[in-house]
């Protein structure tokens, strides 16, 4: 006779079925797991291969800006329902509530390394970043603010494209944006551009790519057409690599990849180097 009862797994008790949420991330260029902790003090770069994970505005202007020195412009700016089409306002509602943010990009004054700047980022968390009205006229607010104060301006781009809901009044935020940035070209005040992933689309064929220096994080997509669309088009096989920051550098769109652990002093040495425009 036995002296201990043989134990089965009924008398472990309930199964815990679920890890909480929010705990891991899975890295979708390796598949590697992420602690979500490690990862955010990483400013969400891989700890394993150096994917950028997409961020958030907040997330950005933080990694960025001298502490406390940013300070938000044209916040309250909304967008309308010119063209009547269905449903927008509910979508453009959804997505305020989901993220916080107003609009798909947030514009204001900041010190970088002690240089004052005008700084624009696009936030892909709201309706892909498209470029709307209130986008493209929060966006030439800041450029002409810019060339104003005397001041450099940096546009972080991140955008799936021009926002179909309004029409020509997206695409004609493409001309409004590139014509403050001649302005401020012509009183000689540096614009540098960061291409973020993705930029593509009208974003991509205005302000994004006329910058006096053009940054990107490494292996973002940048594009006008995406490249299912390209091949159909052209009838050709794509090279590899096709739209990436590495190919663009390449072929001589973009200046200089840069981490994103690096872009803070990167700017910074930027911009004493380029100066104010005096």
């Amino acid at each position: 006779m036995g002296f201990f009862k043989k134990r089965n797994v009924n008398d472990l008790g309930e199964k815990k079925r679920d890890m909480p949420e929010g705990l891991w991330t899975k890295c979708p260029s390796c598949g590697e797991s992420l602690f979500e902790q490690a990862l955010a003090k990483n400013l969400r770069v891989c700890t394993s291969c150096g994917y950028h994970f997409t961020i958030g505005s907040d997330e950005r202007i933080a990694s960025l800006v001298d502490e406390g020195s940013f300070v938000e412009m044209d916040k309250g700016l909304d967008s309308v329902n010119a063209l009547g089409f269905k449903g927008y306002l509910d979508k453009v509602k959804a997505y305020q509530n989901k993220t916080g943010l107003t609009e798909a990009v947030v514009t204001g004054r900041a010190m970088i390394e002690a240089q004052p700047v005008l700084l624009a980022i696009m936030d892909f968390r709201f309706l892909g970043a498209s470029m709307g009205s209130v986008v493209g006229e929060k966006i030439t607010r800041a450029i002409e603010a810019a060339t104003a104060e005397r001041k450099p301006v940096i546009v972080f781009s991140a955008s799936g494209g021009a926002r179909m809901h309004e029409g020509i009044l997206s695409l004609m935020q493409m001309a409004k944006t590139s014509g403050a940035l001649a302005r401020h070209a012509e009183a000689k005040l540096p614009y540098i551009s960061v291409l973020t992933h993705p930029t593509t689309g009208g974003v991509t064929a205005s302000f994004a790519t006329l910058g006096d220096l053009i940054l990107a994080e490494p292996k973002c997509m940048i594009g006008f057409a995406g490249p299912r669309v390209v091949k159909e088009t052209t009838h050709a096989d794509l090279p590899p690599g096709f739209q990436t920051a590495e190919f663009m550098m390449q072929h001589g769109l973009v200046d200089m990849i840069v981490e994103r652990k690096e872009m803070r002093g990167t700017l910074g040495k930027v911009l004493r180097y380029m100066g104010g425009g005096k």
